[in-house]
Formats: structure tokens, C-alpha cells, sequence
């Protein structure tokens, strides 16, 4: 194992009304934190593949905890994203490591997700907090699901660990009415992004 979990932390923001109408249902969106060795910590390793496999895996593992926590519907899921804090003792590269397998892991438990998973990561000292951005998990273009969810472990990452997260909503923003945004039916149209 190239990974070792020291621990996992979950957040669910449920936010009921934002200065406008309420919604009939609350805004839930959730993120899930693994805190995990840095196997590759205080020197430079050219090939990082052999963490994929372990990654997507541990992606998947995340994946099912979150949903389970957003209230264990995967068909609810509307977006998701994803991010790391790389310890101190370890490079950027490092939180990259996470980002095609993490994303696809989550992808395996959600069962469905065609558009990029966005992500971020930083190098990072222990407690440091990372802003997870969210899109729409069909397709990156909605406009209502633009929204990030605030993440960090008080103790972690130490030095030569990772902190790797993933995040997911329910939902869009509460009143969303960004201008000039897409819907999901505007996806077909041949005047929008691809």
C-alpha cells in the first residue's frame, strides 16, 4: 500500500434560504477528506503511475462515504469536484496524482458523470483549507452549478502527507440566476460551448 489513511473527515452544508426565496428543498452539498502518506516525500520520482490504480480505488472508496452522507442517493447527485493539500515535504505534482483517478473513482460510485471534474491543489501546511470547486456533472456549462465548498483537516497534512478530497451537490446554488448562463438544455444547441 503506497497510501495509508491516517484518517477521513466529512462535511454537509445544507443551506435552507440565501437572502431570497426559500427553496422546497435545502441546498446540500457535501465534501469528504482522506488524510493519507506521501509515499513520494523529499525527493523527485520521475514515473507516479503505480498510484493510479490504489487512487481510483480509494476515489471510489470517498465516493460511496459522500454519497452516503448527502443521504445515499446517487441518482441525487447533480455536481461534483474535487481537490488536494499537498504536505510540505511533498511537490504540487503530488496533489496531481489524484486528479484523473480520484475523479474517476468518484465517477465508479456516482455511476454516471460526463463532464470534467473540476479540481484544484495547493502545497500546504497542516490545517490549511482548499475551495473545492463544483460543476454540473453532465455537462461544465451550467451556470446554476457553479459553486466551490471550503474543505481543509485541522491536523493535516503533516509534512509527508496529502489530504485529498472530493466534493458533491445535490443541487445548483439557491436562487441561481447568473446572467447569461447555460442550462443543461442549452447543451444540444450548435451555438454554445462544446
Amino acid at each position: 500500500m503506497l497510501f495509508a489513511v491516517r484518517k477521513i473527515l466529512v462535511c454537509v452544508d445544507e443551506t435552507y434560504h440565501d437572502r431570497g426565496p426559500a427553496p422546497e428543498s435545502p441546498a446540500v452539498k457535501g465534501a469528504i477528506a482522506a488524510v493519507v502518506s506521501n509515499p513520494y516525500v523529499d525527493r523527485y520520482v520521475e514515473d507516479l503511475s503505480p498510484a493510479s490504480d490504489e487512487l481510483r480505488a480509494l476515489g471510489e472508496r470517498l465516493g460511496h462515504r459522500l454519497i452516503d452522507a448527502l443521504g445515499g442517493d446517487a441518482d441525487a447527485i447533480e455536481s461534483y469536484g474535487k481537490g488536494a493539500i499537498v504536505g510540505t515535504s511533498g511537490e504540487l505534482e503530488h496533489g496531481a496524482m489524484w486528479h484523473i483517478p480520484g475523479g474517476g473513482g468518484m465517477r465508479a460510485a456516482i455511476g454516471r458523470g460526463e463532464a470534467i471534474v473540476a479540481s484544484t491543489k495547493k502545497v500546504g501546511p497542516m490545517g490549511a483549507r482548499l475551495d473545492i470547486p463544483l460543476t454540473h456533472l453532465a455537462w461544465s456549462y451550467v451556470g446554476s452549478h457553479y459553486d466551490a465548498i471550503e474543505m481543509g483537516v485541522p491536523d493535516g497534512p503533516r509534512p509527508d502527507e496529502l489530504v485529498l478530497m472530493l466534493a458533491m451537490a445535490t443541487g445548483g446554488r439557491i436562487n441561481a440566476r447568473l446572467a447569461g448562463g447555460f442550462t443543461l438544455e442549452d447543451r444540444d444547441r450548435p451555438d454554445t460551448p462544446a
